[in-house]
């Protein structure tokens, strides 16, 4: 099998924006580099406090010191002689796999994200009915003819793709696969006449599924009927309207500014709070009484006519007068009954002792208190932190995961594949969900409903995604700027949940006017249980590392409530340098665990794990079993596995192997130069390419469809295949 070689690590990655460009005659002409390894203690040692007056130049400064200095070109790997390629060993011809793979002449790689990727669209008339996977003759379908689905076994078997195994790990592990014919092992489970065989030895039916926080078909239905009543958020937007929305008001130079305290009377110190209810003589929302804004019992509150254009408007959706009103008079009217008889939002009475947890709402002081202290924390990530991913981070040591980003405004329209972000599986002993927005009744209300119907340990506000999408609704990192409507997002959520609200932010939105000191105490002061910060703000993404100097500045500023710091942790040397000179309770990981998912284990032992190219593939063989028990193992299963396989591979490929390295550890800004592996299958899993991460794809889940393309989420990630 031939591989693509490496190519020039320099303008191949998102983070290549972290180095320098030079031309091959400038490499060529420069001094040899320096090879001797820096002590960790000169370059991540601890550094006076910072104070908020320090201007760009000196962050500037403190970054380039933290910066390792390898070479004539900074970022660039140092890689032992013997493994370093002087050139190429064949010249690319025009129109090749290596040609479309190295970026033009004088051209710098292109930035952002591929909003316009290919998708795969199959026809209906080429899939089994679902209602024949498992069971044969398709009476179980209710469509009938009408049925747009092919509905002949022996047909779809006929045109069935060849079996991509002959063994199937679904069936393997639990004793029976409900995708029967459709499935691409199914020859390992089905009989001369395409039943579907059960291992009785291993199935059983009684056995709880190992995934949790599955959205009920009651519950969806009643989400997009709109018959599913909030009352605490309710009762928090009304004292919201009461107190007038002063508050915060945006600000990016530090200052604080005042608005709605003395208008209604009230002490100066009510300001820089969330807004204030004058007939409330406990004041501002703050974590002390912040529980005075719910309702004491669920369905007592009397929903209020909304303004025209107010409401669940975040992300894109609306709210107007009369029929798009949340809920009418008669359907809350309705929910109410339902709830003072004993009956759920999901259609089902109550059974079991009769508790008052509706009536008696816990305290802030009360609530769950978290403890992540000298625990590992799995960042969440989109798209590539989906829960094969995180299932393989916790056999590596991770102690906490969190879901991908979930938009609010999804999860309240009863979105499937919103509400499949929520999904744990049982190994994720600690384990919380992020949520976005960006006003306060959309977001008090996610915060409820998830608080009634996910089993979670907490709830985290995304206030740092930098996506444009997200950023221009006002979610997102957004949040870092508006600041009152910050306030009042996360005073609201608090008052509604039961367990911990956590936030994660960046430094600020723009690099000159970082705010994150500022909003650390005011989130606090709210209720707000723990904070991560990102040492980067969103102006600057990837282009410098992560400024964990400001990070401790955040800390101390937020102290006592634990912050946790995030940004370019590739080795446990990384790791403990940065907890063991500052004041965080603990580290985020994120890029790390993409780049290297083995790295928890290595933190634990503190040792570098020099992992061979047969392990990373039999790890990669794990998460492809993983995925085919989460997504199916039918044709739409086996494919959308394969999808988020070369999106991981995407960054997976950045690793350079410890017994490659010249110097160790491998920092998160280098990368590589020109390089071949010490077997082909390291080659191989280190190229760039990605047409070598198709064929590695093909190895674990056989040939891809004729016409398949893939292109990568962001576009530094690789050049087009």
């Amino acid at each position: 099998m031939s591989c693509t070689l490496l190519l020039e690590a320099s303008g191949c990655h998102t983070s290549s924006r972290e180095q320098h460009s030079s031309s091959p005659e400038e490499r060529t002409e420069a001094p040899a580099p320096d090879l001797t390894p820096q002590p960790i203690e000169e370059t991540f040692g601890s550094q006076p406090s910072r104070s908020a007056a320090d201007n760009t130049d000196d962050r500037q400064r403190r970054i380039a010191k933290l910066e390792p200095q390898n070479g004539p070109s900074s970022g660039v790997a140092a890689i032992k002689n013997q493994y370093v390629l002087k050139r190429p060993l064949q010249e690319p011809q025009a129109g090749s796999d290596d040609d479309e793979s190295q970026p033009p002449p004088g051209k710098r790689k292109k930035r952002g994200q591929n909003k316009q990727r290919p998708r795969a669209i199959i026809p209906y008339s080429q899939l089994l009915c679902p209602k024949l996977h498992s069971a044969h003759g398709g009476e179980g379908c209710r469509y009938g003819d009408k049925c747009r689905y092919l509905h002949d076994v022996a047909k779809y078997m006929s045109v069935k793709p060849p079996d991509i195994g002959d063994r199937c790990y679904v069936y393997d592990t639990f004793g029976k696969c409900s995708y029967g014919a459709a499935c691409r092992f199914a020859l390992s489970h089905l009989t001369a006449d395409f039943a579907n065989v059960v291992n009785d030895a291993l199935y059983d039916p009684d056995r709880p599924s190992p995934l949790t926080n599955a959205v009920p078909k009651g519950l969806q239905e009643n989400l997009r009927k709109k018959r599913f009543a909030f009352p605490r958020s309710d009762a928090f937007m009304r004292k919201l309207k009461a107190g007038g929305g002063g508050g915060l008001k945006a600000v990016s130079d530090g200052s604080s500014v005042t608005g709605g305290a003395e208008e209604h009377g009230l002490p100066k110190e009510a300001n820089n709070r969330a807004v204030t209810d004058p007939s409330d003589e406990r004041g501002p929302p703050t974590a002390e009484n912040c529980e005075g804004f719910v309702c004491g019992e669920p369905g007592s509150v009397q929903r209020e006519p909304r303004e025209e254009g107010e409401g669940c408007c975040e992300m894109g959706t609306t709210s107007k007068k009369g029929d798009a009103e949340i809920s009418s008079d008669a359907q809350f009217s309705s929910q109410v009954a339902m709830e003072k008889a004993g009956v759920m939002e999901t259609g089902v009475a109550p059974s079991g002792v009769v508790t008052d947890e509706d009536v008696i709402r816990l305290r802030v002081a009360e609530k769950k208190k978290l403890d992540f202290r000298g625990k590992l924390y799995l960042a969440p990530l989109t798209t590539v932190g989906n829960l094969p991913f995180r299932r393989i981070c916790k056999g590596f040591g991770a102690d906490i995961t969190c879901g991908e980003m979930a938009l609010c405004s999804s999860l309240l329209q009863g979105q499937q594949s919103e509400w499949a972000l929520m999904k744990r599986h049982e190994c994720e002993d600690l384990f919380g969900v992020q949520v976005c927005g960006s006003f306060a009744d959309s977001m008090s209300r996610c915060a409820e409903l998830l608080n009634s119907q996910v089993k979670v340990d907490f709830v985290d506000i995304n206030a740092g995604c930098p996506i444009d999408m997200v950023f221009k609704k006002g979610a997102g990192c957004a949040l870092m700027g508006r600041q009152n409507k910050f306030h009042e997002v996360v005073c609201g959520m608090v008052s509604v949940l039961d367990c911990p609200l956590t936030v994660k932010m960046r430094t600020g939105v723009y690099q000159k006017n970082w705010n994150a000191h500022l909003l650390a105490p005011k989130l606090r002061d709210c209720g707000v249980s723990m904070v991560t910060i990102h040492g980067r703000s969103r102006e600057q993404r990837y282009t410098k590392l992560a400024d964990w100097e400001y990070i401790e500045t955040c800390a101390q500023a937020a102290n006592p409530m634990p912050v946790f710091g995030n940004g370019d942790i590739l080795s446990f040397e990384d790791y403990y340098s940065h907890l063991e000179s500052s004041t965080v309770n603990g580290i985020m990981i994120a890029r790390g665990a993409l780049v290297k998912p083995w790295l928890f284990t290595e933190i634990k032992e503190r040792r570098h794990w020099d992992i061979s190219s047969s392990e990373r593939l039999e790890l990669l063989r794990t998460y492809t079993n993983y995925g085919l028990e989460h997504w199916g193992s039918d044709f739409q299963g086996v494919e959308n596995t394969r999808k988020f396989l070369l999106e991981w591979l995407s960054f997976l490929h950045r690793y350079i192997p410890v017994g490659v390295l010249e110097r160790v550890p491998q920092r998160m800004n280098e990368r590589p130069p020109l390089y071949c592996g010490r077997d082909d299958l390291e080659t191989l899993m280190g190229s760039s390419n990605c047409k070598d991460w198709i064929k590695i794809s093909e190895m674990l889940l056989g040939p891809v469809p004729a016409d398949f393309t893939f292109l990568p989420k962001h576009k530094a990630n690789s050049y087009e295949g």
